[in-house]
């Protein structure tokens, strides 16, 4: 069982995550940032990971340590149950569209991290949201779960609908690389010998 649990306790947040890479898409999110709760919700629907995730921040002084360190817990999760990652794919790639936006990614679970990132925000805000904390969370799940993750869009006017096409298109993507590939039975996806 691809699984894993994480805590993390700092002066700013309280995290804890749970995740099943061989789940239905299962989400029971908790962090206090509804806009953000709702994103989480795509990511697990759509990557197919179940994810169990409870924060508590210092929301009193805005969202971005509370969303920023559940990218980092969600990364470490990740990293913790992809293990040694034999016979995964290993990449994914995925262009999403929804209504207004189409967004595209593509991402290697190669343990280098690096984040490419062409999505523009017409708006700095959903809500109550701040739209560049949509970046913090993918450069700390990124860095966090050794993900090279490239996110472009290509269309988009309205910023909900580009925040969460890129939820479901990294999601999409990221099913699409934790998947057991029936053709390696067990072999690590690299000729280094090590991932």
């Amino acid at each position: 069982m691809r699984t894993a649990e994480i805590t993390r306790t700092t002066a700013e947040t309280q995290i804890t995550v749970s995740i099943n890479l061989d789940g239905t898409g299962k989400y029971d999110v908790t962090t206090g940032v509804g806009f953000f709760d709702h994103m989480l919700d795509q990511l697990a629907r759509h990557s197919l990971i179940d994810i169990t995730l409870r924060a508590t921040g210092d929301l009193h002084i805005d969202d971005h340590h509370t969303v920023e360190d559940c990218g980092i817990a969600l990364g470490q999760a990740l990293a913790k149950a992809l293990g040694d990652k034999r016979g995964i794919r290993r990449f994914g790639h995925f262009a999403l569209a929804m209504d207004d936006s189409q967004i595209a990614c593509a991402l290697d679970l190669s343990a280098r991290p690096f984040l490419v990132w062409n999505v523009d925000f017409p708006t700095a805000k959903i809500g109550t949201f701040d739209t560049e904390l949509v970046r913090e969370f993918f450069q700390a799940l990124a860095t966090h779960g050794g993900i090279t993750l490239h996110v472009d869009r290509t269309h988009g006017f309205n910023s909900h609908h580009i925040a969460e096409a890129t939820f479901k298109s990294v999601a999409r993507a990221l099913r699409m690389a934790v998947e057991p590939d029936p053709r390696m039975a067990g072999e690590l996806p690299s000729t280094k010998g090590a991932l």
